[in-house]
């Protein structure tokens, strides 16, 4: 939980700017159109500026003006796009949703709401910004959850395949740079990006760039101002087109370029470390948590969805969750110990579930949610890390697995939306030439 509200504050910190085409003023150009919406030049030059911030020791590795711009623009109509597409798919986030989100995240740095304001306004963020920027994040979490659920599977040879694959238990630091085609690219496409990427690697071999420095300048993938950098991945996590040849690498070397579904790509081997090296190293992550079912009769969908609101409202009115448990719901196992679940992984209880507990915080209450079972209300009480047994080690190698896959499958979706979306860009270089701007 505690990374997904930083990620979330990060976001936030980064498209501040974001803001409703409703804040239009009358001098304010437009930046580009999406859809039927649009991006303000004020906008662009905020998100900008919030780059510049955070790389205000290290600006030597930011790209040209207009390059930057470029990316930072192409981040706001990706962001644009799926929010929109939340909304239009039923997605919604409520003001306490976002209340909590804010709290959740004051506590974390041990602010109160006050000061988590000031620190805001000292970075130049208004705090209604960083609002509608945490709302927009929100709704985009929400998406990829239903996306999941919906579109993500893991079998068990799969995970059976990736214990093995695990022996050494070696892990690994990777970054990589992406030059992107488009579905369907033409040959001259395909050239092109094969003398960029090309052109790309032979600055990296002469020296004359850090890969960190060429990933921000030109790679078109969406964690390109963060480097490049994939994180710490086990040999299973790292896609299978690489994960034999980064076994054999060492630190600062670098794969490719490699054709890929998104284009051609350059990893390098950042580091590489024993698992037992890791904090947390073995462990698994287990919730302890109380929940109100109420199993929804053929036809009466609706009215169960109302009682779970009725029932939250009260929770969060400060009714006692034990007791509206065992007044109401129908789970028979944990009604009369005021619906205890005890503590359980992530998976224990199913991906739907799961994914819910680890959405909220210690002490929070979720908003209503369907399983197949019916409605649930979850009040998540504690977290902790437990050393992993073999179901255990099961448990987090089918998790790893399927989000791999949801990386993957969630970036071939906006690459759809974006493809699929009306863009006009009326600024930089790049420019729609009919348009002008």
């Amino acid at each position: 939980m505690k990374t997904f509200i930083l990620s979330l504050a990060a976001a936030a910190a980064l498209f501040a700017a974001s803001a409703s085409a409703q804040d239009l003023q009358p001098l304010d150009r437009i930046a580009a159109v999406v859809d039927e919406d649009v991006i303000l030049a004020s906008e662009l030059e905020r998100a900008v500026a919030n780059i510049r911030g955070q790389y205000a020791t290290r600006q030597d590795q930011l790209p040209p003006q207009d390059i930057l711009e470029r990316q930072v623009l192409e981040r706001l109509i990706t962001l644009r796009l799926q929010t929109a597409t939340a909304q239009r798919t039923g997605v919604r986030v409520s003001d306490q949703d976002v209340d909590q989100a804010i709290a959740a995240i004051a506590q974390q740095n041990n602010f109160t709401i006050d000061q988590l304001r000031r620190q805001l306004a000292g970075d130049g963020m208004s705090f209604d910004d960083f609002r509608d920027s945490l709302r927009d994040e929100l709704l985009i979490q929400r998406m990829r959850q239903r996306f999941a659920q919906t579109r993500i599977s893991v079998s068990d040879a799969e995970v059976e395949a990736a214990l093995s694959a695990q022996a050494t238990g070696a892990q690994y630091r990777l970054a990589h740079i992406l030059v992107a085609l488009p579905e369907g690219a033409t040959p001259e496409q395909i050239q092109t990006g094969q003398q960029k990427i090309d052109g790309i690697k032979s600055l990296l071999d002469r020296n004359e760039m850090e890969f960190s420095a060429a990933a921000v300048r030109y790679s078109d993938s969406p964690n390109a101002l963060e480097g490049g950098d994939l994180g710490w991945r086990r040999a299973d996590e790292i896609p299978a087109a690489f994960a034999t040849a980064v076994t054999d690498l060492q630190p600062g070397q670098i794969i490719g370029p490699i054709r890929g579904p998104s284009g051609f790509q350059l990893l390098q081997l950042v580091d590489r470390r024993d698992a037992a090296q890791s904090s947390g190293a073995g462990s698994v992550t287990e919730f302890q948590a109380r929940h109100i079912l109420l199993r929804a009769q053929p036809g009466d969908d609706a009215a169960a969805k109302a009682r779970a609101d009725s029932l939250r409202a009260r929770i969060v009115g400060g009714a006692d969750f034990a007791e509206l448990a065992r007044e109401n719901s129908d789970d028979a196992s944990t009604k009369a110990s005021g619906g205890d679940l005890g503590w359980f992984t992530q998976d224990q209880f199913g991906p739907d579930f799961g994914s819910q507990v680890a959405a909220i915080g210690d002490g929070d209450v979720s908003q209503p949610f369907r399983t197949q079972a019916g409605w649930h209300i979850v009040q998540r009480q504690a977290t902790r890390q437990t050393a992993g047994n073999a179901d255990n080690r099961r448990a987090q190698v089918r998790e790893a697995i399927g989000q791999r896959k949801l990386e993957d499958e969630w970036d071939r979706y906006v690459r759809e939306l974006r493809g699929e979306a009306y863009v006009s860009v009326r600024v930089g270089p790049n420019r729609d030439p009919e348009i002008g701007g």
